[in-house]
């Protein structure tokens, strides 16, 4: 597909237009020309006030439930809810049923998304079965195009287990990610432990149950010499393990749910199941602690962790509904209203389009005459409220219906197609 885009400022510190207001034109999926002045084609226009261009966006951290729970999201919906949220490309975490373990579930994802809009990347268990008991079929699935390897929020508990993964990946430049929760301190916890929880009489998580874990996995990795991506902190003292872990050479990664800097643990108290997340909402200090670690890159990433849950597992005693909110669609809307007067707006798009490709190995994107046309429209100043009509996910559960946000993606070209976001 043909597209000109009129005077939209480029944010791509890899581009000499960086910070520019540019035309730019879109033939056969190639951007063939970026100037100040363009004049009209044969073609679609695209234009309007206070548009941004940035290389197309990329979230690290999602689920579809596809196969085995399609009532609840399917790869069609959950790349449709990409998409109108802004990004092109998604990893997609083995959090189905059965969870992608093999070979055959690597093909199963790529086969039916191949013709897709939005760049759909696999990841693998890292034990059979997610049963934290033996590995899977690591290397296979690295073959086949599984890019890292994670039992996303079931954590590796055995610490030889994990020891042997790293070592094991280490054999075919391999990432092995890893939820940072002890269950024997989380048990059955449902809510930050203190203040807040505490009032509210439900089960508590301690900080500590992610910091044991975070420090227990930079040790292991350290002992490997291998590298490490640790997914959704929660905690300052994480953010310190990692910054010191970092400076001491370790190849660790991190990322945040953009909800847990947005959403404290005063929400808890109107007990909506909504905002029951793993890990839980943290108190106002520890949020502090997250957005310094943004500010001074210790964290890398910023993702949805999109975690699609039908009404059924939802719409129940809050002890007893299943943890997660679905983010696609607010993920970069939510950071840009936490964090826009905070770090400058290339800040923002590096962590939802560079951080994430760099960990996993990708190519980014590059807004350069020539290239390939991979990229996110959106309006960093457009103010708006979060309603149904915005939810594209086969899922429902957010907590953000309602709720103001600054920043809107506006549309997004990736594989030679061109869509607008609503």
């Amino acid at each position: 597909m043909d597209l000109l885009i009129k005077s939209a400022k480029i944010v791509d510190p890899l581009s000499k237009h960086h910070g520019k207001k540019m035309d730019v034109l879109i033939e056969n999926g190639i951007l063939t020309s970026i100037k100040p002045q363009i004049p009209e084609q044969k073609c679609k226009t695209f234009k309007c006030p206070g548009l941004h261009l940035s290389p197309g966006w990329f979230d690290m951290h999602a689920n579809f439930r596809d196969p085995g729970m399609e009532y609840q999201e399917t790869l069609e919906t959950g790349t449709e809810s990409a998409m109108q949220g802004g990004f092109t490309g998604v990893a997609l975490y083995p959090a189905t049923h059965p969870p992608i373990d093999n070979k055959a579930g690597i093909d199963y994802i790529q086969s039916k998304t191949k013709k897709f809009l939005v760049d759909v990347f696999p990841f693998g268990t890292v034990s059979k079965g997610g049963s934290g008991k033996e590995l899977s079929e690591m290397f296979d699935m690295h073959q086949a195009g599984a890019l890292a390897f994670t039992d996303d929020k079931k954590s590796i508990q055995n610490a030889n287990l994990l020891k042997i993964a790293l070592q094991y990946a280490m054999g075919f430049n391999g990432l092995i990610i890893n939820f940072p929760n002890d269950r024997t301190i989380s048990r059955n916890g449902v809510v930050n432990e203190g203040k807040e929880g505490a009032e509210t009489g439900l089960r508590g998580i301690p900080a500590l149950a992610e910091e044991l874990m975070v420090s227990r996995d930079l040790f292991l990795a350290g002992y490997c010499n291998s590298k490490i991506h640790i997914s959704t902190i929660s905690c300052g003292k994480s953010v310190d393990l990692i910054e010191r872990a970092k400076k001491s050479g370790l190849a660790v990664s991190t990322e945040i749910a953009s909800h847990q800097i947005f959403l404290d643990d005063t929400y808890i108290k109107i007990f909506d199941s909504n905002y029951k997340v793993l890990p839980p909402l943290r108190n106002a200090d520890e949020i502090k602690a997250l957005i310094k670690g943004i500010k001074n890159g210790v964290i890398d990433v910023i993702c949805s962790d999109h975690s699609p849950e039908d009404e059924e597992t939802k719409r129940k005693e809050f002890d007893d509904a299943a943890f997660g909110i679905i983010g696609l669609e607010t993920c970069f809307a939510i950071a840009n209203t936490v964090l826009r007067k905070i770090i400058p707006l290339e800040k923002i798009i590096e962590k939802i389009c560079h951080n994430p490709r760099k960990i996993l190995g990708l190519e980014i994107p590059e807004i350069i005459e020539g290239k390939k046309a991979n990229f996110t429209l959106f309006n960093p100043d457009t103010e708006w409220i979060f309603s149904k009509n915005h939810i594209f996910s086969k899922s429902k559960n957010t907590p953000f219906e309602g709720v103001k946000l600054t920043g809107k993606a506006l549309g997004v070209f990736n594989n030679g197609q061109w869509r607008e976001c609503k």
